[in-house]
């Protein structure tokens, strides 16, 4: 069974392929935060479901930042055997915890951009 680290292999590169920057460089300061804390509300953690571990933390998968380095885009990963749309109440409590307004929900093949404000959803 593949491990979402192979998810992550893929995202990287399309993230990279896209001009989107991991560090410092040249080109800009770093617009991509990896594995950024956020803090959830106690109704939120319930929202996840019984699997989830009971923590007021978590931990997206990406954070993509906006040219005013404010956060912009929370990119949640999942291993390919899995709907990426499973990850889809996780996903939104941790936009609602960088009070952000648009999600990507991928597991490497398949992305989808989530537009939170308006509620729609596209595959990208």
């Amino acid at each position: 069974m593949e491990k979402e680290a192979v998810a992550r292999i893929k995202i990287d590169k399309l993230l990279q392929e896209s001009g989107w920057r991991f560090f410092d460089s040249e080109e800009g300061k770093l617009n991509v935060v990896l594995e950024d804390r956020v803090t959830l509300k106690k109704v939120d953690i319930n929202d996840l479901g019984e699997d989830y571990e009971k923590t007021s933390n978590g931990f997206m998968d990406y954070l993509l930042l906006g040219p005013d380095g404010n956060p912009l885009i929370i990119i949640e990963a999942k291993k390919s055997s899995i709907n990426p749309l499973e990850a889809q109440n996780q996903a939104k409590n941790y936009a609602k915890g960088k009070k952000v307004n648009y999600v990507i929900l991928s597991n490497g093949n398949i992305h989808y951009f989530w537009n939170l404000k308006k509620n729609e959803m596209k595959t990208i």
